[in-house]
């Protein structure tokens, strides 16, 4: 079972990148925090439960979809962590360029509505985005080396310990989501340090990617 956890070092890396993205305002966390402010708590939990499921689900099936082609083809699952590293770097120009995008809806509440269907909405955005289907299938290969052994159950290990550091990090901004909305929106030199950090962790996987693969 050990063989399957990557290293210390390793998982210290992938939790750092891990909470930073969490943290980082985006369309989910906006998703969240907009229906525990103009629904109701239970209504961004909900939300945010069907997000993880959804996410959960991604994670799996891009897992196992690496782990075939590593099997299949080591080749062409190195080509891939290249091909990632590039994706990284275009992320974190992204990051700088055009900011974070945080934009929950603001005024009275409304009808609460079935808890339901907002797990059903969080579902929804996660399963009908290939924006993160693309991430993860570029993002967990640069923690797992091509030539492991053990790389198919670390990459199954990695997606779910994505979110178990997520997890902790997301729930704190739904139960304080009117405070944590005012705070982003009042905050904007904070919000643009996420960008910052989130674009200097991308490039720097990027650059340790590209510079092992030269060796």
């Amino acid at each position: 079972m050990l063989s399957y956890v990557p290293s210390i070092a390793v998982l210290l890396q992938f939790a750092l990148a891990s909470a930073i993205l969490a943290v980082t305002p985006g369309p989910d966390m906006a998703l969240y925090v907009g229906r525990a402010i103009t629904h109701s708590r239970a209504a961004g939990l909900a939300c945010f439960g069907g997000a993880v499921t959804g996410i959960l689900i991604h994670t799996m099936l891009v897992a196992l979809g690496l782990s075939a082609l590593l099997v299949a083809a080591p080749t062409a699952f190195l080509t891939l962590k290249i091909v990632g590293a590039g994706y990284l770097i275009w992320l974190a120009y992204q990051s700088i360029r055009h900011g974070s995008s945080f934009t929950p809806r603001s005024g009275k509440k409304t009808k609460v509505g079935s808890l339901w269907g907002h797990y059903l909405t969080g579902i929804g955005i996660n399963i009908l985005n290939p924006k993160i289907v693309i991430f993860f299938l570029t993002f967990l290969p640069q923690f797992v080396s091509a030539n492991d052994p053990h790389a198919p159950g670390k990459l199954v290990f990695l997606g779910v310990f994505f979110l178990c550091v997520a997890i902790p990090i997301i729930l704190p901004m739904i139960f304080m989501a009117n405070r944590f909305s005012a705070f982003l929106v009042e905050s904007p030199r904070i919000m643009r340090a996420m960008d910052w950090t989130l674009a200097t962790v991308f490039g720097a996987f990027a650059v340790k990617i590209l510079t092992t693969q030269a060796r």
